[in-house]
């Protein structure tokens, strides 16, 4: 849940190259911060039992994971240089792989569960 806010550093000056394309980091940063929220907002909804919690987890699911993809597809399209991402190169390569397995469990487990 709290992973996705490190997203924001790709914002933030001294810990990114100031060479890292804004087209990138822009919707990279912004998109992790909204799936933070959102699995704020599924995480709670599933401790208190709320009946719309499911749907709260689809949206954050859907969310999360078409923000890691559009992540990967946007860098290489830009081809983004890997220096450009300083610090953050380790949320490239330590985070967003466990992330991207955790969201094709979650979709595991609600397709499963069914209606």
């Amino acid at each position: 849940m709290f992973l996705r806010f490190i997203g924001l550093s790709f914002l933030v000056p001294g810990v990114v190259s100031p060479s890292l394309p804004r087209a990138w980091a822009v919707p990279a940063g912004y998109g992790d911060f909204v799936a933070g929220i959102l699995a704020i907002i599924a995480t709670t909804a599933l401790a208190n039992a709320a009946a719309w919690a499911i749907g709260a987890v689809w949206i954050f699911n859907v969310w999360g994971a078409a923000d890691l993809l559009f992540a990967l597809y946007n860098g290489a399209r830009i081809r983004l240089e890997p220096g450009s991402l300083g610090a953050g190169f380790y949320i490239i390569t330590a985070i967003v792989p466990p992330l991207l397995v955790s969201h094709a469990l979650i979709f595991g487990v609600l397709i499963r569960a069914g209606p």
